[in-house]
């Protein structure tokens, strides 16, 4: 379901991009960036929810008595589980401050700043897998 959704919103941006004729307005970029940024927090508010539920399903287990091996079964976790998350989003935040700043610096916008945002995302990503493996080494 998210591969449709990223793809319908990438094509949307591509028409809408495309029909702005050569370079980029910026409306349309601030646009883009407030949608990043609602979906940044919008994604960040579901993490917390997720983990808020899962802690209270976990007490109300505790709670309620439940055979220990079923408990067991129910609330054990992963050593590794979670355990490189901050480090995934200082990289992607990282990029992304870098790429902002690139663009700041070659204004005005146009698409020369989405490739550098994407360029620079894509770093992050990769520099974050070479980390995951270098890690498990």
């Amino acid at each position: 379901m998210k591969k449709i959704i990223s793809t319908i919103i990438a094509i949307h941006g591509f028409i809408i991009v495309n029909a702005q004729g050569s370079h980029l307005n910026e409306s349309v970029f601030n646009t883009c960036a407030a949608i990043f940024v609602m979906l940044a927090i919008m994604a960040f508010i579901l993490v917390i929810l997720k983990n808020f539920f899962e802690y209270r399903l976990k007490n109300k287990i505790v709670d309620k008595g439940v055979d220990e091996n079923i408990t067991s079964s129910i609330l054990q976790t992963t050593p590794k589980e979670g355990l490189h998350t901050n480090i995934k989003w200082f990289a992607i935040l990282a990029a992304i401050g870098a790429g902002l700043l690139i663009i700041n610096f070659t204004l005005p916008l146009g698409f020369h700043s989405l490739a550098i945002m994407a360029f620079s995302i894509s770093l992050s990503f990769l520099g974050y897998y070479f980390f995951i493996m270098k890690v498990k080494k």
